[in-house]
């Protein structure tokens, strides 16, 4: 089965947390991991005076699944267009949240053994970062000239389409 739709996990559902008198049952067991790797790519050091962001126009909840799928059509754009050392590429978003899901049972008998929504809690199934209005998803920092500039907003382009929500670009210079 595929992955549910995103109306099924709601900014207000309540964050995954656990309070228990013994600190070691305290932690959520069984969460699958993150499936996003890196955080910074591109040359790190570099003395670049220009920024480029993705930037949120609403609240939103983004899987880690659509953020490292976004992250890898976008870096192999800009590792294609500029060579590793004319950027440095910056998730700006960590997913934290854990996803849960109250699995249903299906076929003949299924009525039998499920409970309905009794004890609904649901079991993890994966991570998603909380992102507000006007928060940055992905930068990347350069030094300004045209033919990087359209090569990176070009790599933007393709990352948002593998986004959920509205989203636009914002070019700025480095704030010091």
């Amino acid at each position: 089965m595929g992955l549910r739709p995103a109306r099924c996990y709601h900014w207000d559902s309540p964050a995954y947390t656990r309070r228990s008198n013994n600190p070691a049952d305290s932690f959520i067991t069984g969460i699958p991991g993150s499936k996003l790797a890196h955080y910074n790519m591109g040359n790190n050091r570099g003395d670049f005076d220009t920024e480029i962001s993705i930037v949120s126009n609403m609240r939103i909840q983004i899987r880690h699944n659509a953020l490292e799928a976004a992250r890898i059509a976008a870096n192999k754009v800009l590792e294609d267009n500029m060579g590793i050392n004319n950027y440095h590429f910056k998730i700006r978003v960590v997913p934290h949240h854990v996803m849960r899901e109250n699995v249903m049972a299906t076929g003949a008998g299924a009525d039998r053994v499920q409970s309905g929504m009794r004890g609904a809690f649901g079991k993890p199934m994966g991570y998603a970062a909380r992102i507000n209005k006007n928060q940055a998803v992905f930068t990347v920092f350069l030094k300004k000239t045209d033919d990087k500039m359209k090569s990176v907003k070009r790599a933007m382009r393709i990352a948002m389409s593998k986004l959920p929500g509205d989203m636009k670009i914002v070019v700025e210079p480095v704030k010091r």
